[in-house]
């Protein structure tokens, strides 16, 4: 399995807004408020590079900062399809300050309320603001509860808890929020309770409860004993380790819609941000070479397996497995059937490239002994292989060619393979194969005889 790279963006969360101001929120919009705000809105729209279709808009008010004396004047717009947005300009030629009306909507670091908070009807609930960010980022969430943490001067993050999980999710949009920017929404899980970003709206356990629908719908029969969150990958798959009270442990990969994918075995999760920690990996590696050891000797292929190797190519109904064995010098790879009465096969690691699975856990030259037995059988028993390269499969895909050289450092062969059943059927001079694949290339094979 190829290495991928997980993890979770963190930002510098800056205070929440709590102008000092000497007003309170109004209860209704007067015309003078509505009027100055709809005169700012365009230039402020301009100046603060906002993704904002102007629906509304008020002049919040003015405030003076005691000690630069400087004064801000704050707006409230309202955007047709997006988060509504409080505007702190002060004076004429400073950029403005932006800050969402779900910021807003947080109580003052005093527990009063906030006297810049939005009260335009268009902007009423910022969980409707928040809900085409939720959409382009592809997780199913209808919001419940919202908190504003706070922004970066690149990043926003929103906490949500969606009806669909109740666990939580932390939503990252730009700052401010533009829907022509990157979208991230990753699970509550994700974020330590020791850390400066994390969520408050969902417990510990709630956040991790989405690990015991993911296991009952994995196929395991796991009854859980403890779940961690270890990461999000590239893509937005994430992944969750589970410990099972048998003592085996799995590792569960969601889709990006929340849906289960897959499972892992921890014995093959080394490369997911360095495999399971809950539970011993080593002995569920011992347990499935075990088990390996069994299927390929049930398969024909006498291998009492001593490293192993998944491939990440998925079959329908099998799994393929590179083998190394402690009894043979030569590998192989195993198609090893998923569902009772399924049939199974193993390629030795001379063949196998045939069947477009190259060995990587044993040398090659290990594997040179089985194709000298196949010139043997086809009657070219001088030839003791010292090299061989696969050179091919026929169009219509039922024959394939393994160039050989020999140790005696006569021309070789190329030999022509069935492919169902894998069987070798002849050999062919080098000299007499120059229209098979463009003919021999090995040293040696080159030459006239």
């Amino acid at each position: 399995m190829k290495s991928i790279g997980i993890g979770l963006a963190a930002a510098l969360i800056l205070a929440t807004l709590s102008p000092t101001g000497a007003w309170a929120a109004a209860p209704a919009v007067s015309k003078d408020q509505r009027a100055k705000g709809m005169a700012a809105a365009p230039g402020l729209i301009t100046a603060g590079n906002l993704d904002c279709q102007l629906a509304d808009a008020r002049m919040v008010g003015a405030s003076v900062d005691p000690k630069t004396k400087a004064t801000s004047t704050f707006y409230e717009l309202a955007c047709t399809g997006n988060e509504g947005l409080i505007v702190d300009q002060a004076g004429i030629t400073n950029p403005p300050l932006i800050f969402t009306c779900a910021e807003a909507a947080q109580p003052r670091p005093d527990g009063k309320p906030n006297g810049a908070q939005c009260i335009l009807p268009g902007n009423s609930d910022p969980k409707a603001g928040l809900a085409p960010y939720i959409a382009k980022s592809g997780v199913p969430c209808t919001p419940d509860q919202i908190r504003a943490l706070g922004h970066s001067p690149n990043i926003s993050l929103f906490e949500l808890v969606c009806h669909e999980s109740a666990g939580g999710y932390i939503l990252q949009t730009s700052a401010p929020p533009r829907l022509d920017k990157p979208v991230l929404m990753n699970p509550c899980a994700g974020y330590p309770e020791t850390a400066s970003v994390k969520c408050t709206l969902t417990d510990r356990p709630t956040q991790l409860a989405v690990v015991d629908r993911l296991a009952a719908q994995s196929g395991k029969n796991c009854t859980v004993k403890d779940r961690a969150f270890i990461g999000v990958a590239p893509g937005g798959r994430m992944y969750y380790e589970v410990a099972c009270q048998d003592g085996k442990g799995y590792v569960l990969e969601q889709a990006p819609n929340g849906a289960f994918s897959r499972v892992i075995d921890c014995a093959e999760a080394d490369a997911l941000a360095g495999g399971c920690k809950l539970t011993d990996a080593r002995q569920a590696k011992t347990e499935q070479a075990g088990l390996y050891t069994q299927l390929a000797k049930k398969a024909g292929f006498q291998c009492e397996v001593s490293g192993y190797a998944p491939f990440s190519i998925r079959l329908e109904g099998k799994e393929v497995v590179e083998l190394a064995c402690s009894n043979r010098p030569d590998g192989g790879v195993g198609v090893f059937a998923t569902s009772p009465g399924g049939t199974s096969m193993v390629y030795d690691c001379a063949h196998s490239e045939l069947k477009s699975y190259r060995c990587s856990l044993t040398k090659p030259a290990a594997a040179y002994p089985n194709l000298t037995n196949d010139l043997k059988k086809l009657g070219k028993a001088s030839c003791m292989v010292s090299n061989a390269r696969v050179v091919g499969l026929t169009a219509d895909q039922q024959h394939g060619y393994i160039e050989v050289g020999c140790s005696d450092g006569l021309q070789g062969y190329m030999i022509d393979y069935t492919m169902n059943p894998l069987a070798a059927t002849s050999a062919i001079v080098c000299t007499d194969a120059k229209t098979l694949g463009g003919g021999c290339a090995l040293p040696g094979n080159t030459k006239k005889s």
